[in-house]
Order: C-alpha cells, then sequence, then structure tokens
C-alpha cells in the first residue's frame, strides 16, 4: 500500500515540533539512527505502517494524523446523512452487497442487513472488507464485554483506517439507457433469474 511520503514525512516533523523533541531524540526513542528520521521527515523513504503506528505513539498522535486520514471530515448527524452514505457506497466499483430483509409474518423478526461476499471476484475489496467486518464485530464486542478500554478500541480503530487510507476506490459508472435498451435488458435479466 502506497501512502503519500512527502506529507507523511511533514506531518511527523509537524507532530514532532508540538510534543517538543528534536531528530536526534526521536530517532533514541524509536531505535533509529539520525539519518533516518531525516529521510522519514524528508520523504525520502517509505515509512512502513508499523513504524507509522510507532511513531504515533512515541509523538502522542493517531495512525490517521500521520497518514493523512482525516476521520473527523463530516459527522453523521441525521438519519439522511446515514442513507446517503449507503447510495455513495452503492456506487464503489470494487465493492459489491446485497441487501438481505426478513420481515413478519414470514419471519419472527424484523432484520435488514448489507451482505459482503468475500469470494465475489468481481468485487474486488470485498474479501478486505469481510475481514474488516470479522475484526470490527470481535474488537466492537471486546470493548462492550469491557475487554478493551476506550484507548485501546480507539487505537484500533486508528490503526485499521490508517492501514486502509491508501487503498484507493472509483466509481461505478451509472449506464444512460433508452427506454427500449432497459427493457431489452430487463427481459434478458428475468430470462435468466427464471432458468435458474
Amino acid at each position: 500500500m502506497k501512502h503519500d511520503t512527502k506529507q507523511i514525512g511533514l506531518r511527523i516533523r509537524t507532530a514532532r515540533k508540538q510534543k517538543g523533541m528534536n531528530q536526534t531524540q526521536l530517532a533514541a526513542a524509536l531505535g533509529k539512527s539520525l539519518r533516518t528520521i531525516q529521510k522519514y521527515e524528508s520523504g525520502e523513504i517509505e515509512v512502513s505502517l508499523a513504524m507509522i503506528n510507532e511513531l504515533a505513539g512515541v509523538l502522542d498522535t493517531t495512525s490517521t494524523y500521520l497518514t493523512g486520514y482525516d476521520t473527523q471530515e463530516k459527522p453523521l448527524t441525521n438519519m439522511a446523512d446515514v442513507m446517503q452514505f449507503l447510495f455513495q457506497l452503492d456506487q464503489i466499483r470494487e465493492l459489491g452487497f446485497r441487501i438481505d430483509v426478513k420481515r413478519p409474518p414470514e419471519h419472527d423478526c424484523w432484520e435488514c442487513s448489507i451482505t459482503f461476499n468475500g469470494k465475489d471476484l468481481s468485487s474486488s475489496e470485498n474479501a478486505d472488507m469481510c475481514l474488516f467486518l470479522e475484526e470490527f464485530r470481535e474488537n466492537r464486542e471486546e470493548y462492550a464485554a469491557y475487554g478493551h478500554s476506550a484507548s485501546s478500541y480507539q487505537d484500533w480503530k486508528d490503526k485499521t483506517l490508517a492501514y486502509y487510507a491508501a487503498v484507493s476506490l472509483s466509481e461505478a459508472e451509472t449506464e444512460e439507457l433508452t427506454e427500449e435498451e432497459r427493457i431489452s435488458r430487463r427481459n434478458a435479466f428475468l430470462k435468466e433469474q427464471f432458468r435458474s
């Protein structure tokens, strides 16, 4: 995964100065050479994610800050924001999901879920999404059962976001069809469905 090394270097330098450390002190705290710290800050070499996490700890900042992922862009403040997020998610080319609905009287409960198929090869990031959701469930349950402190749970979230910040996504093109093309494709779709 590629992060912008120049920007990371700038953020390392900014965080170091805010902490009141010089490069020699930072090098000593990390067990690195002064030249390595200089290369990190100038963007000459790529900083591994493990080192970003270590730097974040030493500099009292977050991995997401160092990688440039802004977690405070815009909070979800109402249901329309959440729904808009789902509409946007539906437009991501590398992710595919289905929506499952269970509702009375066929079911005892009313549940809706979004399901990502981790083996769907047409959606290149579905496997990573499944890995993330599995880990999210485990960490969330551990936090709810007081197995994680609030800070360790936040640290896990920051490290996860920093790791995936370098994975680029693209928007799927909306296909404009004439009414005739749409009906033709609908008929072909239904024919295929009934054949299965």
